[in-house]
């Protein structure tokens, strides 16, 4: 069955937060207009760390794209649920 937005934000949560550390304290409430680097902070290893973790965690890869790519926490959801199986 196929997770809902829903459960794909609070995921994605997740994952933000490890990849953040101690910085993470602001991502409680995290909005899907977040962008990436400037809102939630994201340095070049914090994205690398994200795309490596929301592989595994949702079992895709990210084919054709870069991280770049995505600019909003609404981008990444909205790709991983084009993508999750």
């Amino acid at each position: 069955m196929a997770m809902t937005r829903d459960e794909i934000k609070e995921k994605l949560k997740e994952v933000l937060k490890m990849a953040m550390g101690t910085s993470a304290d602001g991502l409680i409430k995290c909005s899907e207009e977040d962008r990436l680097n400037e809102d939630l902070g994201l340095n070049s290893v914090g994205i690398l760390y994200v795309v490596v973790a929301i592989e595994e965690f949702f079992d895709i890869q990210f084919q054709g794209v870069g991280f770049g790519d995505f600019k909003t926490v609404k981008d990444v959801i909205d790709y991983i649920e084009q993508h999750a199986e």
